[in-house]
């Protein structure tokens, strides 16, 4: 096995790309965290792994699908997940360390808005559908904003269901933006990660899906501080990112070209809001840094090294790729059981982690390789090989 890599932590804040890491949440280990049962998190556990991510000069993404938003986190414990997240960056910017000088709450931690409070199957139909959506969005927008944080407007399942065409999306979405006090990140989710938002902006067509998407953000952009788009499409953010009006950014959530994406084309780049950085925050933060310092070449070759850790973590069923985040923040030391709420850590065969190990040994980021490799025999051993 590898050596740890030669990552450092910033002594100043990140300033040439603007980030945030999806977290995801620590299960309490002896709770019964089952699939369908009401979610039990181990909050010094989740507290604590965001304050490592923090402590590496990065924001946190917070309350999104890398927490199981709608795949085993309830909204009680997210409400819970928001409140407490914000508080504890509050508390950071207070401290004032030097990675995150001068930084505000909203930059260390934004947290998701959706409707899945609402049961899909007890949907109206037509307006009044669309109505209950409304209310359910902008119920969670006052949860976050109480809080401090950013918002980040995630794509809606209930929406999706009962939206009849993209004037509907539209209409919703134009509303919340009117509703929201400050600027606010808008989340494309592809269907990768969730089949069930199939066709969203009004059409399974992603040029026509695109032209929707733009026409919201060009008749809003004082109320848009970015886009995050998650289709696992290269050119197509390439293209979006060109098409967006001055001052709103692009926040890459593709987690198979981000080394590409984030370095940029000399003219653009992407900043990032990823889920991949919660596993490889230490390499990530230090190829910021260079990015920082204008060593462009030596970023992307940090970030381009830890790129098939992420195409595997993120291979098909993409919506598994929780349970690659949990497995390396378990064999670092971050948790103390390999568990996930809603039991999803069987989301993932014994071989795949076993890859996704190598992998992360190879890309230097296992911090206690013998303690790691302790940890992967263990499991082994339990699941008979």
């Amino acid at each position: 096995m590898k050596a740890p890599g030669a990552w450092s932590k910033p002594t100043a804040p990140i300033t040439s790309r603007n980030v945030y890491a999806a977290a995801h949440v620590v299960p309490q280990m002896n709770a019964e965290n089952t699939p369908g049962s009401p979610a039990v998190l181990d909050w010094q556990a989740t507290l604590s792994y965001r304050h490592e991510l923090w402590s590496w000069g990065l924001g946190v993404a917070d309350a999104m699908d890398t927490a199981q938003r709608g795949m085993g986190l309830d909204w009680s414990a997210t409400q819970e997940l928001i409140s407490r997240s914000a508080a504890e960056a509050a508390s950071v910017v207070h401290s004032a360390p030097a990675a995150l000088r001068g930084k505000s709450v909203r930059d260390l931690i934004s947290c998701g808005v959706g409707t899945d409070q609402l049961v899909l199957e007890n949907l109206p139909t037509g307006d009044a559908g669309l109505q209950a959506v409304q209310a359910a969005y902008l119920e969670q927008l006052e949860v976050v904003e109480a809080a401090g944080a950013k918002t980040i407007i995630m794509c809606s399942r209930a929406l999706a269901s009962v939206a009849r065409n993209a004037e509907d999306y539209l209409r919703i979405y134009t509303d919340l933006l009117k509703q929201s006090s400050q600027p606010v990140i808008l989340h494309w989710l592809g269907t990768m990660f969730d089949p069930a938002l199939a066709g969203y902006w009004g059409s399974a067509d992603i040029s026509v899906a695109t032209s929707t998407f733009l026409e919201l953000i060009n008749s809003n952009p004082e109320k848009i501080d970015g886009v995050k788009v998650s289709l696992l499409d290269a050119e197509h953010e390439i293209q979006l990112r060109a098409a967006l009006p001055a001052g709103v950014r692009l926040y890459t959530g593709d987690d198979f070209n981000y080394p590409e994406l984030i370095r940029g084309d000399g003219q653009r780049h992407s900043d990032a809001l990823l889920g991949i950085f919660a596993a490889i925050y230490p390499a990530a933060s230090t190829a910021l840094q260079a990015f920082d310092a204008g060593d462009t070449e030596r970023g992307y070759q940090i970030l381009a090294s830890t790129q098939e850790l992420g195409k595997h973590i993120f291979s098909a069923p993409t919506f598994y790729y929780k349970t690659g985040i949990a497995f390396l923040a378990w064999l670092n030391g971050h948790q103390s059981g390999f568990q996930l709420v809603g039991g999803l850590h069987s989301g993932r065969s014994l071989t795949h982690l076993a890859t996704t190990f190598a992998l992360a040994d190879e890309a230097g980021l296992l911090r206690d390789p013998a303690e790691a490799a302790r940890r992967m025999s263990a499991l082994l051993t339990t699941g008979g090989i």
